[in-house]
């Protein structure tokens, strides 16, 4: 054998050696720009994936020199993030909007009229639905009423909800299948009058007498809403998100979908608080699987700030008198607080105003004295009165806030609440340093999916026109760091799974998002021009 031919077989057998002794994997990412958000929020070139899991994290030459996978990626450089988590959003809601008339974004009551009418011709529904109406986005900003829909469909109910959720603008056959009259009562929200007759508008509690006359959606449709919200989340790189407010039948749904590989999006369920919904959990354990995690009940304290319901300790700076309502009140929040402070459940309560801000941060911690590690969220907390601020710094609470949220009011949130009030709303940064931790969110649909609009509207204070040009209260703008924490690892921690997701470490399921660039580098304006070129759940693409 000549000596060419001798190395050649030697090199062969080295190189085979070589690979048997390496682990064999599922997938490895290498080349790539990761962003861990580990505790050091440290960076990494490269990682291997194994049953779903990361099984080592590194550079390029550290994992390809250990592992060997039956399926390699090379991301070029490319950011690399764990998988977005949404600490707040509406995941069924918004499924479910994509079968009704979408009303987001109209800029008249005319145009609503225009979109129903086109709507109705296509489908000729036995009952007209739609949301996302804000009528502080028209040019004459007052409540529409309902003359032009009752004169359009005398015959056919119609239900429009306003973008928040928190109200209704429904046509006289709607109110005549509730049994709504003008001497209608009901606590907790309005029923609007002008004249002592009906106009059409029904603010908070009231709405659930509109709410039992609407048709309810078949299985195959509410299969088809949470299939269709999946896909659109997914192309947010949203691996998990937190639905504010579930039924136990549709809670029950998405974990049949999920065992049958129907469905697959990570789901933080918060029970809707019905007495129906907290009979049949309230003494049962938190239920907990990999794709769903059942562990808490979502309260509404008050009502939203765009429709006046959101609770303040002075009227409204745009209506003399007028303070809003809490949709619970205080006796049985104080109740339910108890009620849950003996279980292992999270209560997370819905708080606008600073009154209801104030009412629900006092009921949390008379509730939960002496205890630890509750992670009891307020959601929203949207408006806090100066002297309620240190409130926060009770480490069983933790404040879940949306981002857009403060873009989108920055246009009216003054005249609602006066010069001097409104600095302490959406005050994110301020929030950040007295809990130590925020998880973000969205409340979609009320506001878009979109991740980069979370992103771009907590780091620039800027919504999608880029204004204002040096931003809304920008004292409260957070770091890249801090808003890419609240989306993922924080987030994690506020849903009490920061050991199994939220950042990329080895064991934590392998959920990751590749970018077309770059969030943590790019001039800000381009934040919002950014995509997510795949998103994997579990070590699989999704998308």
């Amino acid at each position: 054998m000549n000596k060419t031919l001798l190395l050649i077989l030697l090199s062969i057998i080295t190189i085979s050696c070589s690979d048997k002794e390496k682990e064999q994997v599922d997938l490895i990412v290498s080349n790539a720009k990761i962003y861990t958000v580990d505790t050091e929020f440290s960076n990494a070139e490269a990682f291997a994936i194994k049953d779903g899991k990361f099984v080592a994290v590194g550079t390029s030459e550290e994992i390809q020199e250990k592992y060997q996978a039956t399926e390699t990626l090379d991301a070029n450089g490319k950011a690399v993030l764990p998988g977005f988590i949404d600490a707040h959003c509406h995941f069924y809601g918004l499924g479910l909007n994509k079968q009704s008339v979408n009303l987001v974004g109209t800029k008249s009551f005319d145009e609503i009229i225009t979109k129903l009418e086109a709507f109705q011709k296509e489908k000729n529904a036995p009952f007209i639905t739609g949301r996302g109406w804000d009528q502080n986005d028209w040019e004459v900003k007052e409540f529409p009423t309902k003359e032009r829909l009752d004169k359009l469909f005398p015959n056919t109910p119609v239900a429009l909800t306003r973008v928040d959720g928190h109200a209704y603008l429904v046509n006289q056959k709607a109110l005549d299948m509730a049994g709504i009259t003008s001497k209608t009562k009901i606590f907790g929200g309005e029923i609007q009058l002008l004249n002592g007759k009906l106009t059409g508008i029904i603010i908070d509690n009231p709405m659930d007498l509109i709410d039992k006359i609407i048709p309810q959606p078949n299985r195959m449709q509410q299969i088809q809403a949470l299939q269709d919200a999946e896909k659109e989340c997914f192309s947010y790189g949203l691996t998990t998100v937190n639905d504010a407010g579930l039924n136990k039948n549709t809670i029950n749904l998405i974990d049949s979908l999920q065992k049958a590989d129907a469905l697959h999006m990570r789901v933080y369920a918060m029970i809707s608080n019905t007495p129906e919904n907290v009979a049949h959990y309230i003494d049962k354990k938190p239920y907990k699987t990999d794709y769903l995690n059942v562990r808490s009940f979502k309260v509404y304290g008050d009502g939203a700030l765009g429709s006046r319901g959101a609770v303040l300790k002075e009227s409204y700076s745009d209506k003399e008198n007028h303070f809003g309502a809490m949709v619970i009140s205080p006796e049985e929040l104080e109740k339910l607080a108890i009620k849950i402070a003996k279980t292992e459940y999270q209560m997370n309560t819905h708080a606008i105003g600073d009154s209801a801000n104030y009412q629900v941060l006092k009921t949390y911690a008379n509730a939960l004295k002496g205890q630890t590690n509750r992670r009891w969220k307020v959601e929203h907390a949207q408006v806090i009165d100066e002297t309620d601020f240190d409130l926060f710094t009770n480490k069983n609470i933790i404040p879940s806030v949306q981002p857009t949220h403060a873009t989108s009011d920055m246009y009216w949130a003054g005249e609602r609440l006066g010069n001097e009030r409104v600095k302490g709303a959406y005050a994110y940064k301020k929030l950040l340093n007295l809990s130590g931790k925020i998880a973000l969110g969205t409340d979609f649909p009320v506001e878009y999916v979109s991740t980069f609009k979370t992103f771009y509207a907590a780091v620039a204070r800027k919504d999608s026109e880029y204004y204002p040009k040096d931003g809304y209260q920008i004292e409260n703008a957070l770091s890249r760091e801090e808003t890419l924490k609240g989306m993922t690892i924080w987030a994690a921690y506020s849903n009490f799974e920061e050991n199994e997701k939220g950042s990329i470490e080895v064991g934590k399921f392998a959920d990751f998002i590749i970018l077309d660039k770059n969030i943590m580098e790019i001039p800000e304006d381009e934040i919002l021009s950014t995509t997510v070129e795949e998103t994997y759940l579990a070590g699989k693409k999704v998308k």
